[in-house]
């Protein structure tokens, strides 16, 4: 999106220039507006508008925190191009550390919004309107939901040549081929012919280091594939491919142990887990179902039959 002028929520940002918007979200009855902060950082040369997304859902912090790093390590400032950040989009979920909007919804199944909707759908119209027309890229972070917990991994569609690339420069660990969910701004910005990738690592109201990190990192080589910053790519580890995956569910209630670390690679019949009872009567042995890799798993101490325990690959 290479322009001389380049406007904003009504303001325009200057090459070299930097401002701190706000979208507004909604009027409160105490008469108080709630508003998102939107931080912008224009370089001095044309190039592309790259939005960094974090707070969808209002639980999943490590998200929150990988933009707040990109800000604070001062990688937000291209030397090509346009970065806007939104560390917290979801402002009502991460004040009152829930997933969701007040009215109950997933704010990231109400896309692309509706002017009279609920509250989430309204915002969401907002946010399509007022934000996504005006980007180029999108990097949306996000993290395992409840007691589920998902080693770091870059998601987009496989089949779309640009998202490939684009999450092949990302540098996760693991590549996971993911359709679009209806509803979901993944969805929206895609069909406005907008390129958007998703990172998952850790899970909600947690923060992990390493998943921070690799966040952080994954954000700077975009911008150094989009040429928007200095250097080159760096590939710590050639990503795991995965084009299908499951989830393992338990097939008994009780007291959960995993076997193995999340994103282990393991073999067939391979022991990963185990389900017991507290009153060391009953324990069942879980195995792998075949050759696979682990990427996502619950951490929740006890678990129902059917519940989901391991995130796995499917050849």
């Amino acid at each position: 999106m290479a322009s001389d002028k380049f406007v904003l929520l009504g303001t325009e940002i200057k090459k070299g220039k930097s401002a701190v918007l706000e979208l507004e979200v909604a009027k409160l009855h105490t008469r108080n507006s709630l508003k998102v902060p939107v931080i912008v950082e224009r370089g001095n040369e044309d190039g592309p508008v790259l939005l960094l997304l974090g707070g969808v859902h209002g639980d999943e912090s490590n998200g929150v925190a990988i933009v707040r790093d990109i800000i604070r390590k001062k990688y937000h400032k291209p030397k090509k191009g346009t970065v806007i950040c939104i560390p917290i989009l979801n402002v009502f979920g991460y004040l009152n550390l829930t997933r969701a909007f007040p009215d109950g919804r997933d704010l990231n199944r109400m896309f692309p919004g509706s002017k009279r909707g609920s509250l989430a759908s309204q915002f969401a119209y907002t946010f399509t309107k007022e934000i996504a027309p005006y980007v180029d890229y999108v990097l949306d972070f996000h993290t395992g939901g409840a007691d589920r917990s998902n080693y770091p991994n870059i998601r987009c569609n496989f089949d779309k040549e640009e998202e490939f690339e684009l999450a092949s420069a990302f540098g996760a660990p693991y590549m996971m081929h993911s359709k679009y969910i209806h509803k979901s701004i993944r969805e929206t910005v895609h069909k406005m012919g907008k390129t958007i990738i998703l990172f998952e690592g850790g899970k909600s109201l947690h923060l992990d280091d390493d998943v921070i990190n690799i966040g952080v990192n994954g954000a700077l080589n975009v911008m150094k594939y989009l040429k928007m910053q200095e250097g080159e790519v760096e590939i710590k580890q050639e990503p795991v491919y995965i084009r299908k995956s499951k989830w393992l569910r338990a097939p008994y209630s009780g007291i959960f142990e995993s076997m193995v670390e999340n994103g282990a690679r393991v073999v067939k019949k391979q022991l990963i887990g185990r389900i017991s009872d507290p009153f060391g009567e009953f324990e069942k042995k879980i195995y792998a179902p075949s050759d696979c890799s682990i990427f996502g798993l619950n951490t929740a101490p006890n678990v129902n039959k059917g519940d989901a325990i391991f995130h796995v690959s499917v050849k």
